[in-house]
């Protein structure tokens, strides 16, 4: 009896959902990167802001003034750089729901194919089935022609008998 592998139709599919969920992927990595280096500009900016704060204390009065404007710039960049982030957590939560459809898509098809893969192993469990039964039946009946054949080769013995 030949048993043919499994072959999933829809295979081909599968595996481009599969890659276009790896590319999303990747995008979304991309994200939380750029998220990490705008949260590090802001962790520098703070420190810069810090280590002014503490240099101004430290300066002489008259430069004040020049500490200020240079304090003002960095709260400036301390707040393009908080909406950057914002621009860019917002932009990743975009590409995360991407990929949540993405995966979606990819395990649908796997339940899809993990099914028709049940039913195949069924089918073939049931042609395998009939397969015996077909062969048990003629086992069967080959045995029962051969009782018969005896059956009348002993009543021919016993006639002439």
């Amino acid at each position: 009896m030949n048993i043919m592998p499994f072959n999933y139709r829809l295979q081909k599919f599968l595996e481009i959902r599969i890659r276009k969920k790896e590319e999303q992927l990747a995008v979304v990595q991309e994200c939380q990167k750029e998220v990490v280096r705008i949260e590090n500009l802001i962790k520098e900016n703070n420190a810069n802001i810090q280590n002014t704060r503490i240099n101004m204390r430290k300066s002489d009065p008259r430069m004040y003034d020049g500490f200020d404007k240079f304090l003002k710039h960095l709260y400036e960049i301390g707040e393009k750089l908080e909406s950057k982030r914002q621009e860019a957590l917002e932009a990743l939560r975009k590409e995360e729901e991407i990929l949540r459809e993405r995966e979606k898509e990819v395990d649908v098809l796997e339940k899809h194919k993990e099914h028709k893969k049940e039913e195949y192993l069924y089918e073939q469990k049931m042609l395998e089935l009939k397969t015996l039964n077909e062969i048990g039946s003629q086992k069967h009946f080959m045995r029962t022609r051969e009782e018969a054949a005896e059956a009348e080769i002993e009543s021919l013995k016993q006639a002439r008998e």
